[in-house]
């Protein structure tokens, strides 16, 4: 394969080292890099030959001038930056020639989604989106098994619980802020949103029990589940079982089955990057069901219809207040 020329955008967050290291393993360039912060010491150990930009003007300026120079052109750009930035930074990247490898969430409004698809057909170029879930052996792995008895129509009985325990600065960072982050379960349960699209088929309804800064819990039907779900960063949420070993807690079940993905997730990006440069990556459309998916969740307001549908978690939850 033909080496290519990265950039990456939001170079000093904290998942930039995970597209950093794919662009390294897979022996490409890190041409150029981006963030208003300067705390970006992870590049000497990927790239010291790097150009770094603290301000968009001037790394703009710099992308523009190598679109003049064929071999110095940028093929792709990593966008890495905060939620409410990724559509900005997406267009502007297509705009000067480069296809796109976007965090999730990809866009947080299908308005902006769509968007994205007419900036693609007006420029030639691509967007892609990391959905490393969908790439996880476990998961690949259960979608074989379940394949049969999807195309039967059943409908799993599924619960999803994830709990990822974040100290005070989280809700004095632009993720604990609803305009930029698009909320709790746009920030840290869009992806598991979409695997649950990508086992169980389209979404069917929505419904959303319970939502605070800290926690969010609901009900999702998809073709072939019934899913109760409850997203946490609060540690005081965590099962008794894990509070002293642990500060995240992840679990899935299908018909009462544990499903195991605790580990696996450190190389998902190398893994992800691989797919998209061998034209296997997950592009617009891709995302769209998870998109709508946590739009709806961040513009309802929580109800209860009926307890049988409300995860465990919850029902404890509301039980102790």
């Amino acid at each position: 394969m033909t080496r290519k020329n990265f950039a990456i955008v939001g170079a000093s967050g904290y998942i930039a080292p995970r597209h950093m290291k794919a662009i390294k393993e897979l022996d490409h360039n890190l041409a150029v890099a981006y963030d208003p912060n300067d705390s970006v010491g992870i590049i000497d150990s990927i790239s010291p030959d790097t150009m770094f930009f603290t301000e968009f003007e001037l790394y703009e300026d710099h992308c523009w001038r190598l679109k003049r120079n064929s071999a110095a052109s940028l093929d792709y750009v990593a966008v890495c930056s905060p939620n409410y930035l990724h559509h900005s930074h997406i267009v502007s990247a297509m705009r000067f020639g480069a296809d796109v490898i976007s965090e999730k969430p990809l866009v947080t409004t299908i308005e902006d989604l769509d968007d994205l698809k007419r900036v693609e057909d007006e420029t030639g170029k691509r967007v892609y989106n990391i959905l490393q879930l969908r790439c996880h052996d476990s998961i690949k792995a259960l979608r074989k098994e379940l394949a049969p008895e999807n195309k039967a129509g059943k409908k799993h009985e599924v619960e999803l619980t994830y709990i990822t325990s974040r100290g005070r600065w989280y809700l004095g960072s632009w993720k604990g802020d609803l305009r930029r982050s698009g909320g709790l379960a746009t920030n840290i349960g869009v992806h598991f949103f979409d695997m649950l699209h990508h086992l169980f088929g389209a979404l069917q309804e929505n419904q959303l029990h319970y939502q605070t800064a800290t926690k969010s819990a609901g009900y999702l039907e998809y073709e072939n589940a019934r899913v109760k779900w409850f997203l946490s960063i609060d540690s005081d949420d965590l099962p008794a079982e894990a509070k002293q070993k642990q500060t995240t807690y992840r679990s899935i079940t299908v018909g009462g089955k544990e499903i195991e993905f605790s580990g696996g997730f450190t190389d998902l990006h190398t893994v992800s990057y691989n797919e998209i440069l061998q034209g296997r990556g997950y592009g617009i459309e891709d995302a769209r069901t998870c998109i709508q998916a946590v739009e709806n969740i961040r513009n309802a307001v929580p109800n209860i219809n009926d307890e049988s549908f409300v995860h465990p978690f919850l029902m404890a939850l509301l039980n102790n207040n």
